[in-house]
């Protein structure tokens, strides 16, 4: 008679929770990675550079069974070598949703006369560009406008980097990089047609801006302060620190996604977007998160 209860007892507990996932409603989805940084090079401590070719192989396979309305990549789709993006560009364009990207400094770890061929073969539309699905506004921000490594060092982009960086007495390393002032004009008339839209605006860079830390953009707190004027503001989020963090400022959620690289399984993230909240599925070493939205 025990049995007969605890069966009936699991029984029911398997409809509800079949019944819960029946009634959510998602908006749309979409996948995101950090950090694929592959080449063909030995393993550097928890870095399996050869390995992300493989592990994305198995990330796009996943989210081809989803359905998303498109995957972005946060930067650092290769650690070096203009020949690596041949390895890993038909892994990544096999996928059935629309694919992003975003500037990471490794992208531009070339030979000089590649760095201006980087935005285009990963196929992007500029180097700082937005898109717009449903509600919701994705910014995707060049944190490498103001670079050490993604100019020649002759280059009127690398002496722009260096008088900001000396002028600005900046501390945050210089592999890190910064939002110019052009730039950020942009993104501000970017959230005011947000704001009069009256959508919902998430952002992807790949520096962070929050918590402090050594890998946040240069301009940090410039950006933060920009993106708290607007109420259209609900996340920004990241790659570049591969341990990943999170942080709430403002009602602006901060999320640095774990990087892909650095790990002896995979990471990567499914985000289900709703009205009143966003949950981020992680997969392998990338945690579960539920965002509420302000």
């Amino acid at each position: 008679m025990t049995r007969f209860l605890v069966l009936i007892f699991f029984a029911l507990c398997a409809s509800v929770l079949a019944e819960e996932k029946k009634n959510t409603k998602y908006k749309f989805s979409f996948g995101a990675i950090a950090d694929c940084q592959y080449c063909e090079a030995p393993d550097r401590g928890q870095r399996k550079y050869s390995a992300s070719k493989e592990k994305l192989r198995q990330c796009v396979e996943h989210f081809n069974r989803e359905d998303l309305s498109f995957v972005i990549h946060l930067g650092d789709f290769i650690d070096r070598n203009f020949s690596s993006f041949d390895q890993l560009l038909p892994i990544y364009d096999s996928l059935d949703a629309p694919g992003y990207h975003v500037l990471g400094n490794h992208d531009f770890e070339v030979a000089d006369k590649f760095k201006e061929q980087v935005p285009p073969k990963l196929g992007m539309p500029a180097k700082y560009y937005d898109f717009v699905i449903k509600d919701w506004r994705f910014v995707c921000l060049d944190g490498n406008d103001l670079s050490f490594i993604a100019y020649p060092k002759d280059s009127e982009g690398y002496r722009r980097s260096e008088k900001y960086y000396r002028e600005n007495k900046i501390r945050s390393p210089k592999w890190n990089g910064g939002v110019g002032q052009e730039q950020m004009h942009w993104l501000r008339r970017v959230l005011q047609k947000a704001e009069s839209a009256k959508e919902k605006v998430m952002l992807f860079c790949h520096f962070p801006v929050y918590p402090a830390d050594p890998h946040n953009l240069w301009n940090a707190q410039e950006v933060i302060k920009l993106l708290e004027e607007f109420s259209c503001v609900k996340a920004y989020i990241n790659g570049h620190n591969h341990k990943g963090m999170y942080g709430i400022k403002s009602g602006i959620h901060y999320l640095t996604c774990m990087g892909m690289v650095e790990t002896d399984q995979s990471a990567y993230s499914i985000f289900r977007v709703q009205d009143e909240q966003i949950d981020v599925l992680g997969y392998g070493r990338e945690p579960y998160r539920l965002l509420k939205l302000r």
